[in-house]
């Protein structure tokens, strides 16, 4: 492991500043709130924190909106603050991963502010038309919006104007901010959005249910030529690294991203797992199919040379309600759904509150939701006739504000003295870190258990993957590094299920303390992992 990067060895775990621990009581999490847990977060083991944009953002899209890349959102805090965490974190052997967006700015941002002016020198920092296309956006309806006699691009919301990078003023003024975070050494980026970021055309899009247009932007050659510019004259100058979020991706053109030889990226987060429960559109889920969702996993990790390990997200319903049993199973699925992510190839990404089970919020009325997203596709559901009652329901199963509820600190919440800026979910009573710290079995604990052995294990790290078994809602995979073996066994469903395979060796983890592998009934959402040395021929 002496040549293993950390970004390849080590836990990343994802923070959503606004919901994540609240400093002053304004409901709002912030950078010292983030402080005052790096001792929580050193103690579980992770390595890197992600952290979701805290720059200066008037909040259109929670930050994915950046009205200034070199400042603090006030409501965060300040580049002091900033300052502080990164170096208070170094001190602790953590690591900071920022978000960098880059496809889109506020329209608030003073380029766009002055693009508006046709004789701007920053006109052609973003795309302006005549005419617009027929293209759709990912929150739905036109990607347009006129101002004066012109109308610019938005793939996102309208308060997102997408930057023109056939511009190479935009190429100096990413790396003047890249180089600017990177010198007060944080240790990379999170790309947003990337494989979107350059439009080879603007001509009509075929149509489509979702995203017409897509073929004129998605995985174009312009983009491999933006990042392999940004590698060389950025990020090759540093100990950092990039992981890129990649939309609709296949194995070949993550690969086309991360291969070393191709000099752009490090790692991507890929979709195809995230879509298997759903027909089309995220909005319209299907049940769970624990057996597809395995297959596509198993796919990505023969074939993609480096794997950015993820069950959930700021954009994501909580995994154990989506994945597991957030009811009657509700730590044994989370531990097993744990044992999945931190045993496969690849980097580990922990998103807020899994360590503790968190599931997805309670919300009971649309008032009480605040993503943007989530009002656009009930007003457009509404458009379509859908009834209040299957709306409701759509919402409530895939809002993304799902994963964004404040982190369950203690019984009472422990998040703010204050109104929190979105309902905490009201189990915080029973799932809490507080109880979970006092518990040797809690999900917690487990959690630390499990990354304490993978960063022991230079099998869980750099061993091959090989699937052993997809069927009957088990899935059996092991690790192989010289003479070790590492074999995980789960059992994704809710039922009893036999072994379908019979195992030897020893015991490193078991969510039912399974103590050795003579009980041949595999019981709900049970996982074991199991080590054994071989010889070598």
């Amino acid at each position: 492991m002496e040549n293993t990067k950390l970004w390849q060895k080590g836990i990343v775990y994802q923070i959503y500043p606004r919901s994540f621990m609240d400093s002053n009581n304004d409901g709002i999490g912030d950078i010292q709130g983030i402080i005052s847990k790096l001792d929580y977060l050193k103690e579980l083991g992770v390595d890197v924190i992600w952290l979701s944009p805290v720059y200066k953002s008037p909040n259109d899209d929670n930050g994915y909106d950046i009205s200034d890349y070199l400042d603090i959102n006030p409501e965060y805090g300040t580049m002091k603050d900033m300052d502080e965490l990164i170096e208070k974190a170094a001190q602790k052997g953590l690591h900071i991963l920022m978000d960098l967006v880059i496809n889109h700015t506020s329209d608030e941002h003073p380029w766009f502010i002055q693009s508006q002016d046709s004789k701007s020198e920053y006109r052609d920092y973003y795309i302006w038309k005549k005419e617009p296309n027929n293209w759709t956006g990912f929150f739905s309806g036109t990607t347009w919006e006129k101002i004066g006699d012109e109308y610019y691009l938005h793939l996102f919301s309208k308060k997102q104007p997408d930057l023109n990078w056939n511009n190479p003023k935009i190429m100096d003024e990413v790396q003047n901010i890249m180089n600017f975070w990177l010198k007060k050494g944080i240790y990379g980026f999170r790309c947003d959005v990337i494989n979107i970021i350059y439009k080879t055309s603007l001509e009509d899009g075929k149509k489509s249910l979702v995203l017409t247009g897509s073929e004129h932007y998605h995985s174009q050659e312009g983009c491999h030529k933006i990042l392999k510019t940004l590698r060389s004259e950025v990020m090759d100058h540093y100990d950092a690294f990039t992981v890129g979020e990649t939309v609709l991706v296949t194995t070949k053109q993550a690969n086309d991203l991360i291969l070393p030889e191709r000099k752009e990226l490090n790692m991507v987060f890929a979709f195809e797992h995230m879509e298997t429960d759903q027909i089309n559109n995220k909005w319209f889920k299907t049940k769970f199919n624990p057996n597809k969702f395995m297959k596509v996993i198993s796919k990505w990790q023969q074939e993609a040379y480096w794997n950015a390990n993820y069950l959930g997200n700021h954009d994501q319903p909580r995994s154990v309600s989506r994945y597991g049993d957030d009811q009657k199973y509700h730590s044994e699925s989370a531990k097993m759904l744990a044992t999945l992510n931190l045993t496969l190839k690849g980097t580990p990404y922990i998103f807020e509150g899994d360590e503790i089970g968190m599931t997805n919020g309670d919300f009971v009325s649309l008032d009480e939701y605040k993503d943007i997203e989530t009002h656009r596709i009930n007003a457009l559901l509404k458009k379509m006739l859908f009834p209040q009652f299957i709306r409701t329901k759509m919402i409530k199963k895939t809002s993304r504000d799902n994963a964004r509820t404040p982190m369950q600190w203690t019984k009472d919440g422990g998040f703010t003295q204050g109104t929190p800026w979105l309902k905490v979910n009201a189990n915080t009573s029973t799932i809490n870190v507080e109880d979970n710290l006092k518990d040797s079995n809690s999900i917690y604990s487990y959690y630390k258990k499990l990354i304490q052995i993978r960063k022991k294990s230079k099998t869980l790290i750099n061993g091959s993957f090989k699937p052993l078994y997809m069927n009957k809602n088990i899935f059996i995979f092991s690790r192989t590094l010289d003479n070790e073996i590492v074999t995980t066994v789960l059992n994704m469903s809710k039922k009893n299920k036999k072994f379908p395979m019979m195992f030897t060796g020893d015991i490193l983890l078991s969510n039912y303390n399974r103590k050795d592998l003579s009980d041949i009934i595999l019981k709900p959402y049970e996982s074991i992992l199991i080590k054994k040395k071989v010889q070598n021929d």
